[in-house]
């Protein structure tokens, strides 16, 4: 804007120089002005986009990872399933093995023998097993020896253990409801087993039990402590 001395009389020109100059420089400070906001709209658009832009990726990222660990994971939890039932199968099938193999060791030497504390025996069962359903009672027995008087109650374990003798001396009351005609039959027990700790022996002869044990190629039977049922 041209400045115009004051002693000097404003004639009709003067004033119309002085408005268009007005005009020009507020229409270049408004030109200036709506440049400035749109430059700044410009790049806060293009700030925004890019910040979207890079937030989606990082989200896609993020799935990815998230996508590619929960298979990892899933993967882990298969194998580890898989392995834990193979474990399970292998375990159950030597139990089984080391069972049966205990089992074929006692059965075939009673069968040779046919004895027990000191008495014949003229007939063996194995792996006998009676429920009657008024009494709502069933049980199993792994060994029966029996003669004109008494009869005798094997339980057969791989590895027997203390908590083995309840069970056989449950046996003994549940046998003669099962089979009632020889209720008048002494009943004799034993625990037989391929390995049997020391606790397991020291209460199965506590309750009268007989132990029957493998020595070498023998079979043992220690029935000092032996009583009638």
């Amino acid at each position: 804007m041209q400045n115009l001395p004051t002693n000097t009389p404003l004639t009709f020109e003067a004033l119309m120089a002085s408005i268009h100059e007005s005009n020009r420089f507020l229409t270049e400070k408004f030109a200036e002005t709506e440049r400035f906001f749109k430059e700044s709209a410009a790049i806060s658009r293009a700030e925004t986009d890019r910040f979207l832009k890079e937030s989606a990726i990082s989200r896609a990222e993020t799935d990815r990872f998230l996508k590619e660990s929960a298979a990892k994971t899933d993967g882990m939890f298969k194998e580890t399933e898989r392995i834990q039932k193979e474990n399970a199968r292998m375990i159950g099938g030597m139990s089984n093995s080391n069972g049966e193999v205990a089992e074929s060791y006692f059965m075939n030497s009673f069968t040779n023998s046919m004895q027990f504390a000191g008495q014949e025996y003229d007939s063996i069962t194995y792996n006998q097993r009676k429920k009657v359903k008024k009494l709502n009672l069933q049980d199993e027995y792994d060994l029966l020896l029996h003669n004109g008087n008494s009869v005798v109650i094997i339980e057969i374990k791989y590895k027997a253990d203390k908590d083995d003798v309840a069970p056989l001396l449950r046996k003994a009351q549940t046998y003669k409801q099962l089979f009632p005609e020889y209720t008048h039959y002494s009943l004799y027990l034993g625990l037989a087993g391929l390995h049997i700790d020391a606790a397991a022996e020291k209460e199965a002869k506590k309750h009268g039990i007989a132990i029957i044990k493998q020595v070498g190629d023998t079979m043992v039977i220690h029935d000092a402590d032996l009583k009638v049922f």
